[in-house]
């Protein structure tokens, strides 16, 4: 946290499953940021229309809607180049990655997804208390 605020950045998590979507929100939360939640990359799409603050995208592959995980993260990288991606899955993605994304697979480490997330975004890497 910056001053003890949380910090400006949103992360903008796709995921369908609600369980793995409430600990991925705590993860990204105990980074520092703000965590945004959309369960399919058509509400995802809609909510970087609609907001300035996503800094970063942190998707999974499959879930269901008009793309998959792959396809979002190339379309993200396509229109809004800034944002930064990483993609998890229980298996390695039969497809090549948007350039500058980070892959984890499923189960991930979550102090490993912190000090990702922070390199992403260029905070200090220190955990926090």
């Amino acid at each position: 946290m910056i001053n003890g605020n949380r910090s400006p950045h949103g992360v903008l998590i796709v995921e369908d499953d609600q369980l793995l979507m409430a600990l991925t929100a705590g993860i990204v939360e105990d980074a520092g940021f703000e965590a945004i939640q959309a369960g399919n990359a058509d509400q995802a799409v809609a909510i970087l229309k609609a907001r300035s603050d996503i800094a970063l995208l942190l998707t999974d592959v499959d879930m269901p809607g008009s793309m998959d995980g792959v396809k979002l993260a190339h379309a993200v990288r396509d229109r809004w180049p800034p944002i930064k991606i990483i993609v998890v899955s229980s298996r390695v993605p039969d497809r090549d990655l948007p350039a500058g994304s980070r892959f984890f697979r499923k189960p991930y480490h979550a102090g490993t997804m912190i000090l990702e997330m922070r390199s992403l975004l260029g905070r200090e890497l220190e955990l926090q208390p």
